[in-house]
């Protein structure tokens, strides 16, 4: 059953204020608050753009994006790590009563989420260390990440306390196949993810 969704005043909710006026302050910017910190994320760049659009085909072509779940980019996931934890993946497979789910500050109840993902931008520690620790406690079945600066492809599944239990690797020239938990049989092109995300030369870098 998730918890009500009821807005909490803000003076009772002092981190997620003091988040609300940094987005404030940084349109276009990301902000989460993960620990008991806050983490500020710059605005993502096309190739990160780019990867993330590879991505979600070969889910909608699964069909998740109708009948029992649904594909979302930046909604926020509501955290157990901590009174005022929430953060906003790049993008989730959930399922399709989500609505239902709303906790508080536009997150949801990581009760409805069947995978997140994360492509990494110039923070990318916070992807592969901060945010595995955090989805692992939140109970997120499959967490996915584009690791853009060792060009590989992580999958994470199997989360027991504050890590996931399986946690593999894959390179470029391998195929992908996730669990069926997400809802529908997707195999991922590492090679063809890991090249959307990648920046391209300009002529002067030629």
């Amino acid at each position: 059953m998730s918890a009500a969704s009821v807005e909490r005043p803000h003076d009772e909710r002092p981190l997620i204020a003091e988040a609300n006026r940094v987005m404030d302050r940084l349109p276009g910017y990301r902000v989460e608050i993960i620990g008991g910190q806050i983490l500020v994320t710059p605005p993502p760049d096309v190739p990160h753009s780019r990867a993330l659009t590879k991505l979600m085909r070969p889910f909608i072509t699964a069909g998740l994006d109708d009948g029992e779940t649904e594909v979302h980019q930046g909604i926020g996931l509501w955290l157990p790590t901590d009174t005022e934890d929430y953060a906003i993946p790049d993008l989730a497979i959930v399922d399709a009563d989500v609505d239902d789910h709303l906790v508080e500050n536009n997150s949801y109840d990581p009760v409805c989420f069947r995978l997140v993902l994360e492509v990494t931008s110039r923070n990318w520690k916070n992807d592969l260390k901060t945010k595995v620790a955090a989805y692992a406690e939140a109970k997120v079945p499959v967490y996915v990440v584009v690791d853009r600066k060792h060009q590989r492809l992580h999958v994470l599944t199997d989360p027991v306390g504050d890590e996931y239990a399986t946690h593999r690797f894959h390179s470029p020239g391998q195929l992908v196949t996730l669990p069926d938990s997400i809802g529908a049989k997707v195999t991922l092109d590492v090679a063809e993810i890991l090249e959307a995300g990648r920046a391209k030369r300009t002529p002067e870098q030629s």
